[in-house]
């Protein structure tokens, strides 16, 4: 399969797995998702199937992982990765996966590898969670899962292995899953949990946006990617209600835009974001790294060169590794402050 890129870019290195696994989600998008309000949900769910894995109570590579289900009234639930190496105290990271919040699950197998290879590669009990997807289920729904989860948590410590520490929680997420995470972490500033200690925000190529054409959007246009602009636009129409209120400078999307919150007055945690080189929201990525440093927001940025979005999810790249230690890094610091 042919990659083209533009000419400022350098030509990434892109092994055949990611290419493949690639241009069968794309493939599979494109026949179930034929416009905003019709995802063939049914035909979605049988044709994926090949790339679903379940929990295994047996650890692999050091990690095992159960299952947790809080609301079956909306298929709200959670997998549970821990390192069995240790039965020293471990933070926990509350997890939320990408998919432009129509696709994908935490038993999706490209996120069910990077959970697994998270929790080893930080000495991290994750908890990655099933959130309601759109258009069938619009936003706020998925905002509200993700605090639920974390009020569910707090009020049952024992669903957690033991050496579980609610007190060094970190909230994390890409792409839609990043959105989810931003706007979670801001719920949690503006209520009261008991155990739950939220220590840190760790946003992985966050899906943000807004009205603005940027300029990124605007250049990378063929680099390889699952999420192309017409895409992108298409995902904001199904998870927006509808109406001309809900434009893409919503503030649920564009949270640096005119309705921007003013985190100044909130503790928010302290956050990492990550960036790539060949990711087509990185000019909203920036933005957002920059809002938080003016709201006086203890932030990093992390740049990857020659990286598309959801590059970490592929293991033969190398910057996948590197993401993994640098996010352990990162944790590492906000533990020992």
């Amino acid at each position: 399969m042919e990659i083209p890129i533009s000419s400022d870019q350098k030509a990434p290195s892109f092994p055949l797995k990611p290419r493949i696994t690639i241009a069968l989600l794309n493939y599979l998008i494109n026949l179930c998702y034929k416009n905003h309000d019709n995802m063939r949900r049914g035909l979605w769910n049988f044709l994926s199937k090949p790339l679903l894995t379940s929990s295994n109570p047996k650890p692999v590579n050091g990690v095992m992982t159960y299952d947790v289900t809080i609301d079956p009234s909306r298929d709200l639930w959670f997998r549970v990765y821990v390192p069995t190496a240790t039965t020293a105290s471990l933070p926990v990271i509350i997890y939320f996966h990408g998919g432009g919040f129509v696709v994908c699950s935490p038993h999706t197998k490209l996120y069910d590898d990077f959970c697994q290879r998270l929790a080893a590669g930080v000495q991290a009990i994750v908890v990655s969670v099933n959130y309601r997807l759109a258009p069938e289920h619009k936003y706020p729904a998925q905002h509200i899962d993700g605090f639920d989860v974390l009020k569910f948590i707090d009020g049952k410590k024992q669903i957690l292995p033991e050496n579980a520490d609610l007190a060094r929680c970190f909230i994390a997420g890409d792409s839609a899953g990043g959105n989810i995470a931003h706007h979670v972490a801001k719920t949690v500033c503006e209520s009261y949990l008991v155990q739950v200690k939220v220590r840190g925000l760790v946003a992985i190529h966050p899906f943000f946006g807004g009205e603005e054409r940027t300029e990124s959007d605007k250049r990378i246009t063929t680099s390889p990617t699952i999420v192309p602009l017409e895409r992108l636009d298409q995902f904001w129409k199904s998870w927006l209600p509808a109406g001309e209120e809900c434009s893409r400078d919503h503030k649920a999307v564009n949270v640096t835009g005119p309705e921007a919150a003013d985190l100044s007055t909130l503790n928010f945690p302290p956050t990492i974001v990550f960036v790539g080189e060949l990711d087509i929201l990185q000019d909203w990525q920036r933005r957002y790294y920059n809002w938080l440093k003016n709201a006086g927001i203890k932030a990093d940025l992390v740049e990857y060169p020659n990286s598309i979005h959801c590059f970490f999810l592929f293991n033969e790249f190398p910057k996948s590794h590197q993401l993994i230690t640098d996010i352990r890094q990162f944790v590492h610091e906000q533990e020992n402050k």
